[in-house]
């Protein structure tokens, strides 16, 4: 080794040559350990789809957002869909200052057109979703061509809805020639999703439903300026109240353990149960200071080989 320093001494641009290399291989072999050791988010649950942004408590890869919200959305073809097991719908609109979302079924009725060919589902969740995502208070379904003895005719006795809701969508084009004679169960049945818990058209014997929200200021323009849709409104349980912003406050991105469903602050190259400035029921993995050390000298060998070869015959 001291005959290798000698002759590196003896010839300037064998040393110089010598320098270079060693540095460039120190700081190759070095660089995995300041990537390492950041704690920054190497991906964001933050994502778009068409013109929608989806941020916490939803998102579309799998450990981000909130458990409750868990394979709810998709983006097929930069269209947002939200699946349930009542069928797929068309994500409209998410509002996030309101906690709101707006969906569209194409198999509903509307003003303009009656869809009573069995295709619509209606709208139910998993047991288990039913605390964190429901229609609105103020979304009315309208339930068309139910059985006489059905729920859904039970529930309007005592429907806290609106009372003129059926008689103004009777007003709408769709419904010209199509009234129902005396004696026959009601053409049209409006109810709460609180009075039935669920829209399971089939379970309600009914032929078809639609869906209107925000019809209190639009009374006097007529059922055709109704919005139709369904409005859902989410939540999130109360010993989640501050996580995500504690979270983002420390640079980290809001998420969940895919097995358990609890709570994560994800922060780059580990995860924390409460934010990135806590190690408290997190994990980190350890990084071994001993590779910058063995590194250095394995460098200087073999930059003095590569610079003998190049320099040799000096």
């Amino acid at each position: 080794m001291i005959h290798h320093l000698i002759t590196l001494f003896m010839f300037p641009r064998l040393f110089t040559a010598t320098v270079v290399v060693a540095v460039a291989v120190v700081v190759i072999v070095s660089a995995p350990c300041a990537v390492s050791v950041a704690n920054v988010p190497i991906s964001t649950c933050r994502s778009y789809c068409g013109n929608i942004t989806v941020d916490y408590p939803f998102a579309l890869r799998p450990g981000c957002g909130h458990a409750g919200f868990r394979d709810l959305l998709f983006c097929i073809n930069s269209v947002l869909m939200l699946h349930v097991p009542s069928g797929s719908y068309r994500v409209l609109d998410i509002d996030y200052a309101y906690r709101g979302l707006t969906i569209h079924d194409p198999a509903m009725s509307d003003c303009y057109s009656l869809s009573l060919s069995h295709g619509a589902n209606g709208f139910v969740v998993e047991p288990w979703r039913a605390p964190y995502l429901e229609p609105d208070r103020d979304n009315v379904f309208m339930l068309l061509h139910c059985h006489a003895d059905s729920r859904s005719s039970r529930a309007s006795q005592t429907s806290t809805c609106p009372a003129a809701t059926c008689p103004d969508y009777y007003r709408c084009p769709a419904w010209d020639g199509m009234l129902a004679g005396e004696g026959t169960a009601p053409e049209c049945c409006a109810v709460e999703f609180g009075a039935i818990r669920a829209i399971n058209l089939t379970h309600l014997q009914c032929e078809g439903y639609s869906s209107a929200y925000s019809l209190a200021p639009l009374r006097a323009l007529g059922p055709g300026a109704w919005a139709y849709g369904i409005r859902l409104s989410y939540s999130l349980p109360t010993d989640n109240q501050g996580f995500c912003g504690a979270c983002r406050a420390t640079g980290g991105v809001c998420g969940h353990n895919e097995g358990s469903g609890a709570d994560l602050c994800l922060c780059g190259n580990w995860n924390s149960t409460s934010n990135c400035d806590s190690a408290v029921g997190s994990f980190a993995p350890v990084i071994k200071p001993k590779l910058l050390s063995t590194s250095l000298p394995w460098g200087l060998l073999f930059s003095w080989w590569y610079g003998y070869q190049l320099f040799g015959g000096l």
